[in-house]
C-alpha cells in the first residue's frame, strides 16, 4: 500500500483524533462539577469536552479581539511617530536657521544663476524676416 504524503498526513491525523477521544470517552476519568453535584461517566465526559470547546471559542474569539485592538494601538502609535519626527525635524531646522544662513546665502546665489541660464536657454530666439 503505497500512499502519498497528502493522503497519509490527514488520515494519521484522523486516527490520532480517533484514538484521544476513545481513550478519553472509555476511560470514564472526565469529571464535571456542577454547582458542587459531579457528573462522571459518558455524560460527565462529554459535558466536559463541550464546555472544554465552548471555553476555547470563547478564548478564540477574545484573543483574535485583542490582536486586532493591539494592531490598530501599534499602527496608530507608528503615524504618531512618523509625525513627531516630522515635528522634531522641523524644530531643529528652526532652531538651526541662524547658523545655516552663511551656508544658504552661495547656495542661494547658485540657484538664482542656474535658473536665470535655464530661462535664458528657453526663450526662443525670434528672427523677423522684413
Amino acid at each position: 500500500m503505497n500512499l502519498p504524503a497528502k493522503k497519509l498526513i490527514p488520515l494519521t491525523l484522523f486516527a490520532l483524533l480517533a484514538a484521544a477521544i476513545w481513550i478519553a470517552l472509555a476511560t470514564g476519568d472526565m469529571e464535571v462539577n456542577v454547582d458542587g453535584g459531579h457528573i462522571d461517566g459518558p455524560l460527565g465526559a462529554v459535558l466536559a469536552v463541550l464546555f472544554g470547546g465552548a471555553g476555547m471559542v470563547i478564548a478564540a474569539i477574545a484573543i483574535t479581539c485583542a490582536a486586532v485592538f493591539v494592531s490598530l494601538l501599534f499602527a496608530s502609535l507608528g503615524v504618531l511617530m512618523v509625525v513627531g519626527l516630522a515635528l522634531l525635524a522641523l524644530v531643529l531646522v528652526a532652531a538651526m536657521s541662524p547658523l545655516l544662513l552663511p551656508l544658504l546665502i552661495p547656495a542661494g546665489i547658485f540657484w538664482w544663476y542656474t535658473a536665470r541660464q535655464r530661462k535664458q536657454r528657453q526663450t526662443p530666439k525670434l528672427e523677423h524676416a522684413i
